[in-house]
């Protein structure tokens, strides 16, 4: 089941300028967005959709108009070309799991459900939770945990599974909260949320993904053309904050005499779109929903 998307109508809004142009929905999932979008679009539009999850492809809308990509979003420019597509008037991402991954209990990525570790986005894909969890050195752990997961015992937590899995292997979601069995009960929910994150965002490689998604969307975006992007946690929303201000990720733009740098992207608004209460309780994905808009300069 795909539910609600998220900041739907304020996204589509944000993103469409020309009825007649074309778009890019770099994550398609339920196909939500897509359908909204469309809907937007005359009979000369177009929309270009991507997923690397074979599910998604259930999903598929029949529209001249629309084609759906089974690629992941930082391959974005190179499939566009080779449908001979050079630039585009939109690009919209709604980054994340799907609800759809969530309650798919058998993907490993709720922490609800005792299912295998795996949690990839590609079933194709060879790494998975099981061998970052079980193969992966403590040092590599507990970097992982600390800058994936936020989480200020990364090291401790670390040494636990590198000592618990000398004796058994670490196969499913309830043997990893197992190990952590000591967490008392109202810190649970979020200390599992953020160990899960920081595996998944290992397994998928989100963030490296994210900032060649967000380059390649530069690329391709015409001038004014919209960059629409929702993230659901900090890690991702600082890499949208930053690349949208300077077009950078680290580091500083280079500057002129009078302290003037050249912009990517002006802002829509400068301070993100948040869901409103009345979504916010009609679905709890919007809960941590972000979104910021760029006009490319």
């Amino acid at each position: 089941m795909y539910h609600n998307p998220v900041l739907l109508h304020e996204s589509i809004d944000a993103l469409i300028t020309n009825p007649d142009g074309i778009y890019v929905d770099v994550t398609f999932g339920g196909g939500g967005h897509s359908r909204e979008i469309l809907k937007r679009l005359s009979d000369k539009g177009k929309l270009y959709s991507f997923d690397q999850d074979l599910d998604a492809l259930n999903n598929t809308i029949d529209d001249e108009r629309f084609t759906l990509i089974n690629q992941n979003f930082r391959f974005l420019e190179n499939s566009l070309l080779m449908y001979g597509i050079s630039s585009v008037d939109g690009v919209l991402g709604d980054l994340g799991v799907s609800s759809h991954q969530f309650d798919a209990a058998e993907r490993g990525f709720s922490t609800r459900s005792d299912a295998p570790l795996d949690m990839r986005m590609n079933v194709l894909q060879n790494l998975d939770a099981k061998k970052v969890i079980n193969d992966y050195e403590e040092e590599q752990l507990a970097d992982l945990f600390y800058y994936y997961g936020e989480l200020r015992e990364a090291r401790k937590l670390a040494r636990e599974i590198v000592h618990y899995r000398k004796n058994k292997k670490i196969n499913t979601t309830e043997d990893l909260k197992k190990i952590f069995s000591y967490i008392p009960q109202f810190k649970q929910n979020k200390f599992f949320a953020q160990v899960f994150q920081a595996i998944r965002i290992e397994v998928n490689q989100e963030l490296d993904v994210l900032k060649e998604m967000l380059q390649q969307s530069f690329n391709v975006l015409k001038k004014d053309g919209r960059l629409v992007i929702i993230s659901y946690h900090s890690l991702e929303d600082r890499l949208v904050k930053r690349f949208l201000k300077n077009g950078m990720f680290e580091g500083e733009p280079q500057r002129d005499i009078y302290g003037n740098y050249t912009k990517a992207f002006e802002l829509l608004k400068s301070k993100a779109i948040i869901p409103t209460v009345e979504e916010v309780e009609q679905n709890s994905r919007a809960r941590s929903a972000k979104m910021r808009v760029g006009i490319k300069v």
